[in-house]
């Protein structure tokens, strides 16, 4: 019984040593990518015979956060996940097969330049032999030398005026190569720059040991943390005029230098900013102290930790925190009948949107493929029917020309984050405008760009000069400005007009408003006039600003026109 027991105990005990690591094939499935980051998840299909065997994901990315490591697995053999241990690995070669191929073509081309250079050396040794030869012919005769006669002194002037001509000539062949390949070093080098980004010459490799209590199958997936990689939202605002209306489209522009190719893989964008932390900052005492100022040490402004606005929502509306992007579009027209001879806008691929308590993740609907080369990659998140109310703003004083804005409801479940946004007008590009960050439900303006459809003229009708008072000792300046305002479209235009009447910081100064009347159009605190405008198709109309400016003789006034 003893020898039974034994021999089994022997049995278990062999089947749990650790066998040799086992290097494993794993390719990059999936990528949720934030503002200042991505997490990127790798898989690998393993066969297991059962005990305890080390899995080895070798090359990976050496700025890897190895505090951001996570393990699953899920197969047939009831595996135990034990352990995960990293190991940072550095090479005198590169990895990465499009590096190492830039590095060879680097090399080359530094090859290249010292074969210039050492070109250029002998040319200039040459041109120091052709000087002493030329010196040498020139040279007084001496005792023992006879003096060349006419027709080896022109030969040998004819051969040195030769020779420096083609070296002068080699020079600027080779100034004009090495000016070349200096171009191509530096690009090859930005190129390589780019490539290598986070991953630098070196590696780092990670274990996983499991248990196994039965041979079989495991699929193991590793997710980790790099630097290097970030998104930003980016839109095409595209204004219906006629139907009033803004067909949004909204996406995500990645970019990454990670050290790792992204090859057909599920991308994920998420709006979390995991570089804030999870708390907020904490106060510490402010204090005031008299200021001394040392001439041996410059004067510093406050040095206050600068100030960090986080936006935090959560996206409502859907069960179980996914909402379907096709549904989000309020007031969607029905499904027409399927016509195949009718031809029909190409729609933007539809992403769906994860709600969390802080953040919302946008799935991007099919796979993407972004390299690490850190160019910006355009992927659609999704596209927007919104309702606008078009108005048009001028500021004739500064500049005569009409711009559009959109009073837009944000209609969607989506939340709109500050980003940069292309503006077409009825299928024309107009402008490059901006987006600030809007919530669900949230309404904002859509600065749409100039609109040479409505046009305006701004004009000084007159500038007069009269004295003021008994013995003239003061003066009174009248202004007068017409401002001209005419709706060129076929539909009917709001449009505001601002302008402002000068404001007195001192009591010697007087400024009488004429016109508008205050009943019409009365002046902010700041001076300002606003006149809201419902133009007709084809209706001018004129507005007239009239004010004057009253003062002694000995008073100076800055600021007039």
């Amino acid at each position: 019984m003893k020898r039974l027991l034994a021999s089994l105990g022997a049995l278990v005990a062999a089947a749990f040593v650790s066998g040799a690591p086992a290097p494993v094939e794993s390719t990059i499935t999936a990528v949720t990518v934030y503002t200042d980051r991505a997490v990127v998840t790798r898989t690998a299909g393993v066969e297991l015979a059962g005990g305890i065997t080390e899995l080895v994901f070798a090359n990976l990315p050496q700025a890897l956060n190895e505090q951001s490591l996570q393990v699953s697995g899920k197969g047939t053999a009831g595996a135990t996940i034990l352990d995960v241990a990293s190991k940072q690995t550095y090479i005198d070669f590169t990895p990465n097969a499009r590096v190492k191929e830039l590095e060879d073509v680097l090399r080359g081309l530094q090859k290249q330049s010292r074969g210039l250079d050492d070109r250029a050396g002998i040319l200039q040794a040459q041109t120091v032999i052709l000087d002493r030869m030329e010196a040498a012919l020139f040279a007084p005769p001496a005792k023992d030398v006879p003096r060349p006669d006419l027709t080896q002194f022109t030969n040998s002037l004819t051969y040195l005026s030769e020779q420096k001509t083609r070296i002068v000539a080699e020079r600027a062949t080779l100034d004009e190569q090495h000016e070349d390949l200096q171009n191509k070093v530096t690009a090859t080098q930005n190129q390589l720059n780019e490539l290598r980004g986070a991953g630098g010459r070196g590696y780092k490799t990670v274990t996983v040991r499991v248990s196994a209590a039965q041979p079989g199958s495991l699929t193991v997936a590793l997710s980790y943390t790099v630097p290097g990689a970030s998104w930003a939202p980016s839109y095409d605002a595209r204004v219906l005029s006629v139907e009033r209306a803004v067909a949004l489209g909204y996406f995500g522009v990645v970019r990454q230098s990670t050290g790792e190719d992204w090859k057909d893989v599920a991308l994920t964008l998420s709006t979390a900013r995991p570089g804030f932390g999870g708390a907020a900052p904490v106060l510490t005492a402010w204090n005031l102290d008299v200021f001394v100022f040392s001439p041996r040490e410059p004067w510093s402004a406050s040095n206050e930790a600068p100030r960090r606005d986080g936006a935090m929502f959560k996206v409502a509306g859907a069960a179980g925190g996914q909402v379907n992007m096709q549904s989000l579009t309020s007031n969607a027209p029905a499904v027409e009948a399927l016509d195949l001879k009718k031809e029909k806008d190409a729609e933007l691929a539809a992403a769906t949107i994860e709600a969390g308590a802080t953040s919302a993740s946008f799935k991007i609907a099919t796979t993407a493929s972004v390299p690490s080369d850190n160019t910006p990659q355009k992927v659609p998140i999704t596209s927007i029917r919104l309702g606008a109310n078009p108005e048009y703003l001028t500021v004739p004083k500064r500049l005569a020309t009409a711009f559009l804005t959109a009073k837009v409801f944000n209609t969607s479940e989506f939340p709109l984050l500050s980003g940069a946004m292309n503006v077409f007008l009825d299928g024309t590009f107009v402008a490059t405008s901006g987006l600030r960050t809007v919530m669900p439900g949230e309404k904002f303006d859509l600065a749409l760009g100039a609109d040479e459809g409505i046009s305006v003229k701004y004009k000084r009708v007159q500038k007069f000069t009269e004295d003021t008072g008994l013995t003239n000792s003061g003066k009174r300046i009248t202004y007068e400005y017409l401002i001209t305002v005419q709706n060129n479209k076929r539909t009917a235009e709001r449009v505001i007009v601002a302008d402002q009447v000068p404001l007195s910081r001192n009591e010697k100064i007087t400024v009488k408003l004429l016109s508008p009347d205050a009943k019409e159009v009365k002046p902010t605190d700041e001076g300002t006039l606003k006149w809201t405008l419902e133009l007709k198709p084809a209706e001018k109309r004129e507005l007239t600003v009239k004010f004057t400016v009253e003062f002694a003789n000995d008073v100076n006034v800055a600021g007039l026109e």
